[in-house]
């Protein structure tokens, strides 16, 4: 794995090299590991990383624009922010941040956010095996639960549920709950996922068996309504006939 760790400050470098190469060795990573301080060094270099740290705040060209740039020529990098700036989350995701890190973090966050970043890595890693191709990074959701925002990758999600207003995610990682609307996340989360009751939205890439009323996920069970019943199955069918490809 390529790691790469863009910042202009270099003591954060060291810091930061520091504790990813401790959970590298923990994990039994094999990887290498480069610090740069300037955007330009990213964007110039003959390896593109597998991740890259990057902070926004610097001289030239700033982390937002080295993130504009990268993606046009190079979709397949996870892309962590680390930076003081929490002003620049919604743009961070605006260029498929894989996540945003607020200096300062304790050890235990960035510990999670990097095994998180190497599920993505491995699963990306594995899709490209069996494609033969470059595998396209996860379509993320930036979910707000009051002060705190989170990245969801959409092909984590098992299914969703709704009750009085709030939804639930229920994610390969967890739940995760939220205010919303099921309507307005099924058009974030697009063509894979089906709508089999007013309270519920699954993820067809999950679905294990079903009968009139219920359908089995890898986990957890969602109800089907009868007017929804003779769709899904039209859907699912239609899914599963392509081979797992939605549409």
């Amino acid at each position: 794995m390529q790691i790469v760790i863009c910042d202009d400050d270099r003591k954060m470098q060291e810091i930061l090299r520091d504790k990813i190469e401790r959970i590298c060795q923990a994990a039994g990573l094999e990887h290498q590991i480069r610090c740069c301080s300037a955007g330009e060094e990213v964007l110039e270099a003959k390896e593109t990383p597998d991740l890259l740290f990057l902070d926004i705040q610097m001289p030239g060209r700033d982390g937002m624009d080295v993130a504009q740039e990268l993606r046009r020529k190079h979709w397949g990098t996870i892309l962590i922010f680390v930076t003081a700036l929490s002003e620049y989350v919604y743009d961070a995701f605006d260029v498929g941040a894989f996540h945003y890190l607020v200096k300062p973090f304790e050890d235990e966050k960035l510990s999670r956010v990097f095994q998180k970043a190497l599920e993505e890595y491995e699963r990306r890693h594995q899709s490209k095996t069996v494609s033969g191709g470059e595998a396209q990074p996860s379509k993320m959701l930036l979910i707000r639960q009051g002060s705190i925002s989170s990245a969801v990758p959409v092909d984590s999600i098992l299914y969703a549920e709704v009750f009085n207003r709030k939804v639930t995610l229920h994610t390969l990682n967890g739940d995760l709950e939220y205010y919303g609307k099921l309507t307005e996340l099924s058009e974030q989360v697009g063509e894979g996922f089906y709508r089999t009751h007013r309270a519920y939205l699954v993820n067809l890439a999950y679905v294990e068996k079903y009968d009139a009323t219920t359908v089995w996920l890898e986990q957890g069970t969602a109800l089907v309504s009868k007017k929804q019943f003779a769709g899904f199955v039209k859907q699912y069918m239609r899914y599963i006939s392509k081979g797992g490809v939605p549409g």
